[in-house]
């Protein structure tokens, strides 16, 4: 093992919890999360493992019960997770959080936080593309809003589509976008709304049900059911970034994303979308701090059935709390979701308990050698391929679509130079060098792309002659990557 024995002194000297539940809510750890307006947990439960995979002897109603009891107070489910909706009704219906139900507990329901999500791109019509995948456990042809309103009717309602007045969702995510074209999909619509249109994706009609509208002609009786959008991705952070960059309207609230302690040996999410996201002061949900079970021996590759849940807590070989605080020390992370397999009333065997105490962190709580050496560790694991929903690696790129022009500027020759981000490969991007005919001539600091504004860069000094010119990416260690052969003419 290569995890420092101080970094395991500082798990192991975190002691118990006090014994009442109001106690606990009030002393767990929270962080603000951006544009959602709430204080969460660092631990949320997450809607997999036993709330969708359930072992014949689990009941995973007893596990959101739990999770509700330790103070825990941001919670995660999915159309696309079998019973874990319906899971969350029988629990809610046990604490009070049915509206219109007698012992309504309102105060209890807005200290929560209840996320869903949608994996269908269209909220009407839709065209089928290669790379364009649009899935949910819902009827076919429901659409985006038939999403959102079987979420409510499950946890709310009669699970026959009824929900009571009331009920809303605090943030629907379009879930695990993988490609462009299903950002092109989701995006259909938006800037300009036409109910008469024959394909409408799902941002649009999300951003009605969060509004009260009704621009998309799909939601006529103009009913606020959610209270924020995002997105959630696994895959690639290219494609995460675009569909930020996207995001003129300022509609996406939270990001869910994926990033545990070998995401660094893959086209990694805390150097490229993470920074973006953050930067735009949203939201940031951490999941798969374990790989979906594969830090823990399951075949890496998404789980489909009970025997694929991990109901121990840990190895001896590889401890689960620095995991967990690995991914909540990742830079811009707000809190992480983790599902449960087991819990137990011995707090040492209950994965729920473990993991809370581990997520008493700071976001700055481990320092970078620590999280080094867990990178160490778990880069063995699997031989470092755990992260099996994650693009390859890739190594530092050069600038993006790198243009050059001219034209007058002060009565001189201006030659203006811009670019889109560079990927990052498993450093953080320091800055962009320009040169002119092999010669230095200007630096630029690289800042996380919020939006397609490009980078640029002025040169004033370039007189009438052509010119060759180059942009350099450079990361945090010194490596380059080059965009050459951006030639102007005299």
């Amino acid at each position: 093992m290569t995890i420092t024995r101080r970094l395991l002194l500082q798990t192991a000297c975190m002691g118990p919890f006090v014994a009442s539940a109001q106690d606990r809510s009030k002393k767990l750890m929270k962080r603000e999360m951006g544009r959602l307006h709430f204080e969460a947990t660092t631990l949320g439960l997450g809607g997999q493992a036993s709330l969708q995979w359930t072992p014949p002897d689990v009941d995973p109603t007893r596990i959101v019960l739990k999770a509700f009891h330790l103070g825990l107070n941001y919670f995660d489910t999915s159309n696309a997770y079998g019973p874990s909706q319906t899971t969350y009704g029988k629990a809610f219906r046990e604490l009070h959080l049915i509206p219109g139900e007698s012992g309504y507990n309102g105060a209890m329901r807005e200290s929560i936080f209840l996320t869903s999500k949608t994996g269908l791109r269209w909220a009407k019509g839709g065209i089928q593309k290669p790379n364009l995948r649009s899935f949910s456990d819902g009827p076919a042809g429901s659409g985006a809003v038939g999403d959102v309103k079987r979420t409510l009717s499950q946890i709310f309602g009669d699970g026959k589509g009824n929900y009571p007045k009331g009920a809303y969702l605090n943030l629907v995510l379009c879930h695990a976008l993988e490609s462009l074209e299903e950002v092109d999909a989701l995006y259909t619509g938006l800037a300009k709304p036409d109910p008469r249109a024959e394909h409408i994706g799902a941002l649009a009609a999300l951003r009605d049900l969060r509004d009260g509208s009704n621009l998309t002609g799909l939601n006529p009786k103009e009913e606020k059911l959610i209270r924020h959008v995002g997105f959630s991705g696994h895959r690639s952070p290219a494609v995460m970034m675009e569909m930020l960059q996207r995001d003129e309207g300022n509609l996406l609230d939270g990001m869910l994303v994926a990033v545990n302690a070998n995401d660094r040996l893959n086209f990694n999410m805390q150097y490229n979308v993470i920074p973006v996201a953050a930067a735009r002061n949203m939201g940031l949900i951490a999941m798969k701090t374990f790989a979906d079970g594969s830090m823990y021996g399951k075949t890496p590759r998404f789980s489909n059935n009970p025997s694929h849940v991990i109901r121990t807590v840990g190895s001896a070989a590889l401890p689960s709390h620095p995991l967990v605080r690995y991914t909540l020390t990742t830079p811009g992370i707000r809190t992480l979701i983790i599902g449960t397999g087991q819990i137990d009333d011995d707090p040492k065997k209950c994965q729920m308990e473990q993991n809370l105490i581990a997520a008493q962190i700071s976001p700055n709580g481990l320092s970078v050698s620590d999280r080094r050496a867990v990178e160490k560790t778990t880069s063995t694991v699997q031989d470092g391929k755990t992260n099996y929903f994650q693009v390859p690696h890739q190594d530092l790129t050069p600038p993006r679509d790198a243009a050059v022009a001219q034209g007058p500027g002060g009565g001189n020759r201006v030659v203006k130079l811009t670019w889109q981000t560079a990927y990052a490969g498993d450093e953080p991007i320091s800055h962009y060098e320009i040169s002119r005919d092999g010669e230095n001539i200007g630096r630029v600091a690289h800042h996380p792309q919020i939006n397609k504004t490009p980078f640029s860069f002025e040169d004033k000094k370039a007189g009438v002659n052509a010119h060759k010119y180059e942009i350099t990416t450079v990361d945090a260690i010194g490596r380059r990557a080059v965009k050459g052969d951006l030639l102007v003419q005299a």
